[in-house]
């Protein structure tokens, strides 16, 4: 795909859960595009065999954003390869269950991820940014935040504060010159959803996915690289008049069911 209209050039981005899914789609879009991206996830091989494996290879650290110190400690040794100006937070677990079905530690679970997480990487970020003039943050959030979605009460919880979260930052980090936006997919085909059907569908795994793939008008499920492409996008000058926005991304899930 020409990326030329969205270029990154000498702009360093920080994505975290880069090392598989959205998360990787999106570190691949940016790097093609000229940043220097740093690749955080929890486990740090798989950080940095992500970073290795980009059009422009990166940098790849361990990162447990649920941890205060982790985070810190983890955007401190990004910014040792230079000003952190984009940062993306794709780190995030799902769920499946009600309310009723919910447990304390799976609810604990989910806001420790998504939510917690999400925060402790924007407070390091904003920081970052402010040091330095500015910057971009793009935050994944879901249509779960916006839509009743049947056995999704903890994700739908997470992802609705996401969003708020999203809101927030856009507004209190205008003078700074600091924008914040996040993207709210539908359904993506990624290693999760695979992993799903498989356990949960064994034998059924074909008429499963073209079940999932149905639940959007568009008629299949989105891609990875496609939430990146968004991302991208957000995060480029291209996108400078846009702030404090939720972008879903959802093969017509809201508007033409």
């Amino acid at each position: 795909m020409n990326l030329l209209p969205f270029r990154l050039d000498g702009k360093h981005a920080v994505i975290t859960g880069g090392a598989s899914g959205i998360g990787l789609a999106t570190a691949s879009a940016f790097a093609e595009a000229g940043a220097q991206v740093t690749i955080l996830d929890l486990v740090a091989t798989q950080a940095a065999e992500a970073a290795d494996s980009l059009p422009v290879p990166g940098c790849g650290i361990a990162c447990d954003v649920t941890n205060a110190a982790s985070v810190e400690s983890a955007f401190a040794e990004a910014a040792k390869s230079g000003p952190i100006e984009l940062l993306v937070n794709s780190a995030g677990v799902a769920h499946i269950g009600t309310l009723l079905t919910t447990t304390p530690e799976d609810f604990d679970r989910l806001y420790r991820v998504n939510v917690v997480g999400t925060y402790l990487c924007m407070q390091a970020g904003v920081r970052q940014m402010q040091q330095h003039g500015g910057g971009a943050i793009v935050n994944l959030a879901s249509i779960a935040a916006t839509a009743g979605l049947a056995d999704r009460f903890a994700y739908s919880m997470t992802k609705g504060a996401v969003l708020a979260m999203t809101l927030s930052v856009a507004r209190d980090y205008l003078a700074d010159g600091i924008r914040c936006n996040c993207i709210s997919p539908a359904r993506v085909h990624t290693p999760f959803v695979d992993g799903f059907v498989a356990r949960n569908y064994r034998g059924r795994e074909t008429e499963m996915m073209e079940k999932l793939a149905q639940s959007q008008p568009i008629g299949r499920m989105g891609r990875p690289e496609e939430i990146g492409w968004l991302a991208l996008y957000l995060c480029s000058e291209a996108a400078s008049f846009i702030t404090g926005v939720d972008y879903p991304i959802d093969g017509g899930y809201f508007n033409l069911r």
